[in-house]
């Protein structure tokens, strides 16, 4: 859609009024506020052109304008600014990282409240475990005849521990072997990774530990997969909307909340098109009735260049573009950081 310099700076104008009082810009407002240098009456005219075009509206007779979607969306694709709240946010996310030594899994806690509480909006985390992890590390150590314990490290350093019924005949020495073998073989890969030939290796060298193999094999892969087996995710700051003029009537808030405890309405919210950047989501852009009046900006959360999930927030439509996409993009920058240095266990 294009538009003169002009018309831009008055729909600017209307958008961030709106965002800041959530009341109904008028013409005047504009002129007093916003130095265009130009009369009232011309701001009057130049508004009633951004009606027509579908970016903004007037919610009554005698009422100012306020910006539809439609205006949203232009704003966001063309006119925003970056906010400079981005490297404030940034270095906050590294005090607490960095100043306390928390585990990266409270750092990500720590960031969602703050992010909700900067915004005032819902912040969602979704953590996307729809892929399994790759085998670091392998030991299998006797208990005692008859038992086994198998420690397996996967990416991330994450330790699982898991018991194995092994024929009462393997020695301890049998078991360094399998350990030895299955980290020369499936060490770095993913269990859609083990081809046949891979196995068929193992197989062969280890004949006489045929059975320990067996199940060794079939544990790991079930605690492989179980890590991408479902879809984690997170809410903070819910309650904010109670405090958005916008949801003043309490069934309509209630509706809302009862709509963002329910894990497909936030899977199909986290949904991001763009896959390197910010996506933004605004009113029926959702897809959803019941966040209609809300905009969703999602950003990919990434790990070594590979999604691993998305942060996001929710909020009303009226909600600052701005500050939202620099505190995301902040906050998904940081974290990636921290894991890269920090590379705790129980990240993901």
């Amino acid at each position: 859609m294009e538009m003169d310099s002009r018309k831009q700076k008055i729909l600017e104008a209307v958008v961030l009024d709106y965002i800041e009082t959530a009341e109904p810009v008028g013409s005047r407002t504009i002129s007093k506020k916003y130095n265009l240098g130009v009369s009232s009456a011309t701001i009057r005219n130049e508004m009633a052109d951004l009606e027509e075009m579908g970016l903004i509206e007037q919610p009554h007779t005698s009422a100012g304008r306020i910006p539809s979607d439609a205006g949203y969306r232009y704003y966001v694709d063309y006119l925003m600014a970056q906010s400079d709240i981005q490297e404030e946010a940034k270095q906050l996310i590294s005090k607490a990282i960095h100043e306390k030594q928390q585990q990266v899994g409270d750092v990500l806690r720590d960031s969602m409240k703050m992010l909700a509480d900067i915004t005032n909006c819902t912040t969602v985390m979704m953590l996307d475990n729809n892929k399994s992890s790759a085998l670091q590390l392998l030991q299998l150590l006797l208990v005692e005849p008859g038992k086994a314990l198998m420690v397996i490290i996967t990416e991330g350093d994450k330790i699982e521990n898991r018991f194995l019924e092994i024929p009462k005949t393997m020695t301890k020495e049998d078991l360094e072997l399998v350990s030895m073998m299955m980290n020369q073989n499936l060490r770095g890969l993913k269990v859609g990774d083990w081809q046949h030939n891979i196995l068929e290796n193992i197989f062969q060298n280890l004949t006489r530990q045929r059975q320990v193999v067996d199940c060794a094999l079939e544990m790991l892969s079930s605690i492989l997969n179980l890590e991408g087996r479902d879809k984690k995710i997170y809410l903070d700051g819910g309650l904010n909307m109670l405090s958005q003029p916008e949801f003043k009537d309490v069934n309509k808030v209630k509706n809302l909340l009862q709509s963002l405890e329910q894990q497909e309405v936030l899977t199909q919210l986290m949904e991001a098109d763009n896959e390197s950047g910010i996506t933004v989501k605004i009113g029926a852009e959702t897809g959803l009735d019941e966040v209609k009046d809300c905009s969703v900006i999602v950003a990919n959360y990434k790990v070594n260049g590979e999604t691993v999930g998305k942060v996001g927030l929710i909020g009303p439509t009226r909600m600052d573009y701005a500050t939202a996409v620099s505190m995301l993009n902040a906050m998904t920058q940081t974290l990636e950081e921290a894991y890269k240095e920090k590379n705790r266990e129980g990240f993901l």
